[in-house]
């Protein structure tokens, strides 16, 4: 019995000091850095200087930071809607015995297995590019005037719904999984008591996938804190207001970039801090909202 123990704790043990080297200490040392003033990420704890809640102060007190929190919101709102709400029909459709449902559901998740850089560069070169774009085309086509899409009023739309195109598959897969996961002799005997496909939906399928949107919700809330290539591909050379995202401006704060001229890692630590607490808020309140559920993914 203690030869068994013994074996398990050393096939355990590289997993364990993977885990502690690779996440439990960045995680520690980002914290406390955020409560100091440092220059460097690379800087020794020497030259650490005690800073108190002053780099929290420092970054909300800047206006490009408040910015880039309120882009993130829209996008955490007005892309959560859309993404979330088109993966539930898209699925809803999928799974309610039409035929080539095999063929849809790989055409609707595509988006997801091509490069993230590959699909913005389609979105940015083919679709939103000014003179021969296909939206321009099809806007010319009707009579209308050419529309700068990657303008800076409307930059950030643009960047939105590109993000969305390109989520709508995955979320699809797992409500498609929730739903499939739901006992078929629920919707007979809905059907045999006459209730329509609408009622069957907000009766059974909505109520039943609770656990599945919780999920959703806190894995958007995590894409959207995490927004930053999608940023870069829009805004390649400096970073804009239009699309500066919290991310975004961590590594400008902390490696440099536009108008910044002291490199500040505290301050960027600072941002990680406050990030984290948000995706933590988001899984506490919907692990509220969603309490009770019958199924979990």
């Amino acid at each position: 019995m203690k030869k068994n123990k013994s074996m398990i704790f050393w096939f355990c043990l590289p997993a364990l000091l993977s885990l502690l080297i690779m996440f439990v200490y960045p995680v520690c040392r980002t914290v406390a850095m955020s409560f100091f003033q440092v220059e460097s990420l690379t800087a020794s704890t020497a030259d650490w200087s005690f800073y108190g809640l002053n780099n929290y102060l420092k970054i909300f007190k800047s206006q490009s930071f408040l910015t880039s929190m309120q882009n993130m919101l829209m996008i955490w709102v007005v892309g959560g809607v859309f993404t979330l709400a088109l993966a539930m029909l898209m699925a809803v459709v999928v799974t309610s015995g039409i035929r080539g449902k095999k063929f849809f559901r790989a055409a609707i998740y595509m988006p997801n297995i091509i490069s993230a850089v590959a699909l913005a560069t389609m979105w940015i070169q083919y679709i939103f590019q000014y003179d021969h774009g296909l939206l321009n085309e099809i806007v010319m086509l009707f009579g209308g005037d050419k529309i700068k899409w990657l303008g800076s009023d409307i930059k950030f739309w643009a960047m939105t719904a590109s993000f969305i195109f390109g989520s709508v598959g995955y979320y699809m897969l797992i409500y498609i999984s929730g739903i499939e996961g739901i006992p078929q002799d629920l919707f007979e005997a809905a059907t045999i008591d006459g209730a329509s496909k609408g009622k069957q939906f907000f009766s059974i399928t909505l109520p039943l996938l609770k656990g599945v949107i919780k999920t959703s919700v806190t894995f958007w809330s995590i894409n959207t804190t995490t927004f930053f290539l999608w940023t870069k591909m829009f805004s390649p050379i400096d970073t804009e207001q239009s699309t500066i995202v919290p991310v975004v401006y961590l590594y400008d704060t902390v490696f440099g970039g536009k108008g910044v001229i002291n490199r500040d890692a505290g301050a960027g630590a600072a941002v990680g801090v406050v990030l984290t607490l948000i995706i933590i808020a988001v899984y506490v309140v919907t692990e509220r909202l969603f309490r009770g559920s019958d199924l979990e993914y």
